[in-house]
């Protein structure tokens, strides 16, 4: 199918209305996730709003329209019913970078990660949390197919098995590009202060 660079004039782009997702938090009022941040489209947070899913707790400036109904597009929502949260953690790329605090775990690079299994699989090394680390490429091609011994080699930090609560302490480290200001009083609320 082509598609052509222009559009006329009488199709609506409701581009700035994809730009409004809502911070979703779970009924104990924290965010689902940290990171990713549990959002939501702006359409599936009216929807849910619409079916009494969720409570609305602040709303955007904009509005959509229906035939009969005018809504303010939610900024943030609280879920009507728990979800619980999962109780173990996936063992993912992602989940291990985040983790390892994004950062190589032998020279602490947070450029070019790739990962590495401290004790090589040729040598009967699992793919496990125990042993799977961050690591940068220089620092995984030095290492090659050796031991840590061999390859001269120091981990910062032993690779364990994260908690699904340690990976989401680990990703408020890391907040979205993008934060809007009617989220900053849900997302950081019981988060421990600063003496």
């Amino acid at each position: 199918m082509l598609q052509s660079t222009h559009t006329p004039s009488f199709i609506r782009q409701p581009g700035a209305l994809r730009d409004h997702p809502a911070l979703v938090l779970n009924a104990d009022y924290r965010p689902l996730s940290y990171l990713p941040l549990s959002l939501w489209s702006w359409q599936d947070a009216v929807k849910a709003a619409f079916l009494d899913r969720v409570v609305v707790l602040a709303e955007y400036d904009e509005v959509v329209h229906s035939p009969t109904v005018e809504l303010r597009i939610p900024s943030v929502v609280v879920l009507k019913e728990f979800v619980r949260p999962a109780k173990s953690t996936a063992f993912t790329r992602f989940n291990l970078f985040l983790r390892d605090e994004f950062c190589c775990q032998y020279c602490g690079a947070k450029d070019n990660l790739t990962f590495d299994h401290v004790l090589p699989r040729c040598r009967g090394g699992r793919t496990t949390w125990e042993n799977v680390v961050a690591s940068c490429g220089p620092c995984n091609l030095h290492k090659g197919s050796r031991t840590l011994k061999q390859s001269g080699l120091h981990l910062r930090r032993k690779p364990v098995r994260p908690t699904p609560e340690q990976l989401q302490n680990t990703g408020r480290k890391f907040p979205p590009n993008h934060l809007h200001d009617s989220w900053m009083d849900f997302l950081y609320w019981d988060a421990e202060l600063e003496a």
